[in-house]
Protein backbone atom coordinates (compact mmCIF):
# COMPACT_ATOMS: atom_id res chain seq x y z
CA UNK A 1 0.00 0.00 0.00
CA UNK A 2 1.51 3.19 -1.05
CA UNK A 3 1.50 6.68 1.19
CA UNK A 4 1.46 9.99 0.71
CA UNK A 5 5.21 9.52 0.94
CA UNK A 6 5.13 8.06 -2.36
CA UNK A 7 2.33 9.96 -3.80
CA UNK A 8 3.84 13.41 -3.32
CA UNK A 9 7.46 12.82 -2.55
CA UNK A 10 8.67 9.78 -4.10
CA UNK A 11 12.39 10.75 -4.63
CA UNK A 12 12.74 11.91 -0.74
CA UNK A 13 16.02 10.32 0.67
CA UNK A 14 14.31 11.04 4.63
CA UNK A 15 15.38 8.67 7.34
CA UNK A 16 12.07 8.35 8.85
CA UNK A 17 9.92 8.67 5.18
CA UNK A 18 11.48 8.49 2.55
CA UNK A 19 10.24 6.29 -0.13
CA UNK A 20 14.05 6.65 -1.94
CA UNK A 21 15.86 5.47 1.22
CA UNK A 22 16.75 1.50 1.41
CA UNK A 23 17.93 2.13 5.16
CA UNK A 24 15.36 4.17 6.32
CA UNK A 25 12.03 3.36 7.99
CA UNK A 26 10.14 4.34 5.00
CA UNK A 27 7.13 4.90 6.86
CA UNK A 28 3.92 4.87 4.64
CA UNK A 29 1.38 7.58 5.48
CA UNK A 30 -2.59 7.54 4.18
CA UNK A 31 -5.31 10.24 5.22
CA UNK A 32 -7.71 8.96 6.95
CA UNK A 33 -10.45 11.57 7.99
CA UNK A 34 -8.61 14.70 8.76
CA UNK A 35 -5.78 13.05 9.93
CA UNK A 36 -3.26 10.37 8.65
CA UNK A 37 -2.45 7.16 9.86
CA UNK A 38 0.32 4.52 9.91
CA UNK A 39 1.20 1.29 10.56
CA UNK A 40 5.21 0.05 11.58
CA UNK A 41 6.94 -3.21 11.89
CA UNK A 42 9.69 -2.80 13.77
CA UNK A 43 12.64 -4.83 13.39
CA UNK A 44 15.42 -5.88 15.80
CA UNK A 45 17.89 -3.04 14.79
CA UNK A 46 15.14 -0.58 16.22
CA UNK A 47 15.66 -1.60 19.48
CA UNK A 48 16.89 -0.14 22.24
CA UNK A 49 17.17 -3.40 24.58
CA UNK A 50 15.22 -6.86 23.38
CA UNK A 51 11.78 -6.35 22.94
CA UNK A 52 11.71 -2.66 22.77
CA UNK A 53 11.56 -0.03 20.11
CA UNK A 54 14.43 2.81 20.34
CA UNK A 55 12.60 5.65 22.12
CA UNK A 56 14.62 8.16 19.53
CA UNK A 57 12.64 5.68 16.40
CA UNK A 58 9.75 6.51 18.29
CA UNK A 59 10.35 10.01 18.07
CA UNK A 60 11.49 10.06 14.39
CA UNK A 61 8.07 8.08 13.39
CA UNK A 62 5.96 10.58 15.31
CA UNK A 63 8.17 13.87 13.54
CA UNK A 64 7.74 12.24 10.03
CA UNK A 65 4.12 11.24 10.52
CA UNK A 66 2.97 14.40 11.81
CA UNK A 67 4.89 16.77 9.36
CA UNK A 68 2.83 14.75 6.63
CA UNK A 69 -0.17 15.45 8.74
CA UNK A 70 0.62 18.98 8.85
CA UNK A 71 1.50 19.15 5.12
CA UNK A 72 -1.69 17.67 3.97
CA UNK A 73 -3.53 19.95 6.55
CA UNK A 74 -1.60 23.08 4.72
CA UNK A 75 -2.54 21.86 1.35
CA UNK A 76 -6.62 21.18 2.05
CA UNK A 77 -6.45 24.60 4.08
CA UNK A 78 -4.77 26.61 0.61
CA UNK A 79 -7.07 24.98 -2.06
CA UNK A 80 -3.76 23.25 -3.08
CA UNK A 81 -3.27 20.22 -5.18
CA UNK A 82 0.34 19.42 -3.58
CA UNK A 83 1.14 19.81 -0.20
CA UNK A 84 3.90 22.34 0.43
CA UNK A 85 7.39 21.78 1.61
CA UNK A 86 7.23 21.33 5.91
CA UNK A 87 9.96 21.41 8.39
CA UNK A 88 9.43 21.15 11.70
CA UNK A 89 9.84 23.88 14.09
CA UNK A 90 9.75 21.90 17.04
CA UNK A 91 8.24 18.70 18.42
CA UNK A 92 7.87 17.25 21.93
CA UNK A 93 7.53 13.81 22.17
CA UNK A 94 6.10 11.62 25.57
CA UNK A 95 7.23 8.23 26.27
CA UNK A 96 4.57 6.81 28.30
CA UNK A 97 5.56 3.54 28.31
CA UNK A 98 7.83 1.09 26.58
CA UNK A 99 6.78 -0.03 23.06
CA UNK A 100 6.75 -3.88 22.48
CA UNK A 101 8.56 -4.84 19.26
CA UNK A 102 6.18 -7.84 18.43
CA UNK A 103 4.15 -6.68 16.57
CA UNK A 104 3.11 -3.65 14.08
CA UNK A 105 2.70 0.12 15.57
CA UNK A 106 0.17 2.64 14.96
CA UNK A 107 0.76 6.31 13.93
CA UNK A 108 -2.65 8.50 14.46
CA UNK A 109 -2.08 12.39 14.28
CA UNK A 110 -4.49 15.41 13.78
CA UNK A 111 -4.10 18.70 12.62
CA UNK A 112 -5.11 20.75 15.85
CA UNK A 113 -4.26 24.38 14.65
CA UNK A 114 -3.50 25.01 10.93
CA UNK A 115 -2.86 29.17 10.66
CA UNK A 116 -0.67 30.79 7.64
CA UNK A 117 2.41 28.80 6.70
CA UNK A 118 2.20 26.31 9.94
CA UNK A 119 0.06 23.31 11.83
CA UNK A 120 0.08 22.19 14.79
CA UNK A 121 -0.34 18.29 15.17
CA UNK A 122 -1.19 15.96 17.39
CA UNK A 123 -0.05 12.12 17.53
CA UNK A 124 -0.01 9.20 19.26
CA UNK A 125 2.28 5.94 18.87
CA UNK A 126 0.63 2.71 19.66
CA UNK A 127 1.35 -0.89 20.28
CA UNK A 128 -0.35 -4.11 21.46
CA UNK A 129 -3.98 -1.90 22.11
CA UNK A 130 -2.08 1.27 24.44
CA UNK A 131 -0.94 4.53 23.64
CA UNK A 132 2.67 4.07 24.22
CA UNK A 133 4.24 7.89 23.02
CA UNK A 134 2.27 10.97 22.51
CA UNK A 135 4.21 14.08 20.53
CA UNK A 136 2.56 17.70 19.55
CA UNK A 137 4.70 19.48 16.88
CA UNK A 138 4.80 22.92 15.17
CA UNK A 139 5.81 22.72 11.37
CA UNK A 140 6.51 24.95 8.89
CA UNK A 141 6.22 25.16 5.02
CA UNK A 142 9.40 26.65 3.36
CA UNK A 143 10.07 28.81 0.86
CA UNK A 144 12.39 28.87 -2.41
CA UNK A 145 16.28 29.46 -0.49
CA UNK A 146 15.26 27.14 2.44
CA UNK A 147 17.97 23.92 2.31
CA UNK A 148 15.19 21.63 2.74
CA UNK A 149 12.94 24.04 -0.02
CA UNK A 150 11.69 20.94 -2.44
CA UNK A 151 13.81 17.90 -1.13
CA UNK A 152 11.69 15.88 -0.17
Amino acid sequence: MSGVQEMYAPQSACFGCGPANPKGLRIRSRIEGDGLVATFRPEPHHEAFPGMLSGGIAGTLLDCHSNWTAAIALMRAQGEERPPCTVTAEYHVKLLRPTPTSGEVTLRAVPVEVKGDRAVVEATLEAGGKTCATCRGVFVAVKAGHPAYHRW
